[in-house]
């Protein structure tokens, strides 16, 4: 199976640094990683270029003019510059286990999409994380429980592995909490739901979209909790001056049955 990750990333490379050493040590190769820049100044994408030129596998960077916040828009300009059949989507912020592509790899499933979960870093731990260089993706269930211990993290069950099963599948239409900071679909899905909808300006929404069509478009939930977490570096809350139009598309969308965006990954064809 070709897969590629996808990464969204806007001007904070340190964050982008740790995520990308977990991504380069990962217990696969079977994978291509694509950093999709909301429009970044160029440490980005020189930081970018000096992890393709050592890592074991291909790595590309895919930018857009800064015209706010629409990581929308530029995961669908990284989507197509893969032809990869399955995709994986994390977060600039979101370091990855050694097992996370792996387990998202073994787990997938015709007909369905994956949804992840993630492990919030506090403020404090984060900047002893990027100053230091804490190389966090390499710790062991041991260290994460020191550090839930003293509330560096706010919890620690997600490191639980549980195998594929039947229950990964009891929620099959739920929609509310997926996020794509920790999620994955077969490309011909993602393509069916014309990807995510660049209607959707500012923070906030877009991934439950994605997630509604694909529901209505007949995929359906497939958890990925107890395999595959994150670890979510902490961030200043996002601007969401237009978190309320973002709400009233999302309350029109659920209250249809569309299922293609309506300015979406065909653009980019």
């Amino acid at each position: 199976m070709r897969a590629a990750v996808v990464v969204p990333t806007y001007n904070r490379p340190d964050a982008l640094a740790a995520a990308l050493d977990g991504y380069l040590e990962q217990d696969t190769l079977a994978f291509e990683l694509i950093v999709a820049d909301d429009g970044s100044t160029p440490d980005t994408r020189k930081l970018v270029d000096d992890y393709a030129a050592r890592a074991s596998i291909a790595i590309r960077h895919v930018w857009h003019e800064d015209r706010g916040f629409r990581a929308g828009a530029i995961r669908n300009r990284a989507i197509a510059q893969t032809r990869a059949e399955y995709v994986i989507f994390s977060d600039g912020d979101c370091v990855p286990p050694p097992f996370f592509v792996s387990r998202h790899l073994a787990l997938a499933e015709r007909g369905c999409f994956l949804a992840g979960n993630r492990m919030l870093l506090t403020e404090k731990f984060t900047r002893s994380v990027l100053d230091d260089r804490v190389p966090v993706h390499r710790w062991g269930a041991g260290q994460w429980l020191a550090a839930w211990a003293k509330r560096d993290v706010n919890r620690a069950l997600p490191l639980v592995r549980l195998p594929d099963g039947a229950f990964r599948k009891t929620h099959p239409a739920r929609w509310a909490g997926v996020k794509t900071c920790n999620f994955s679909a077969w490309r011909a899905d993602l393509e069916r739901v014309n990807g995510f909808d660049e209607r959707y300006s500012g923070w906030g929404l877009e991934d439950s979209d994605l997630v509604i069509r694909l529901l209505h478009a007949g995929v359906k939930h497939k958890s990925a909790r107890f395999a595959a977490p994150v670890f979510h570096l902490w961030h200043r809350e996002n601007d969401r001056t237009n978190l309320a139009e973002n709400q009233r598309r999302l309350a029109d969308i659920l209250g249809s049955e569309r299922v293609e965006a309506l300015a979406g990954l065909d653009q980019y064809s």
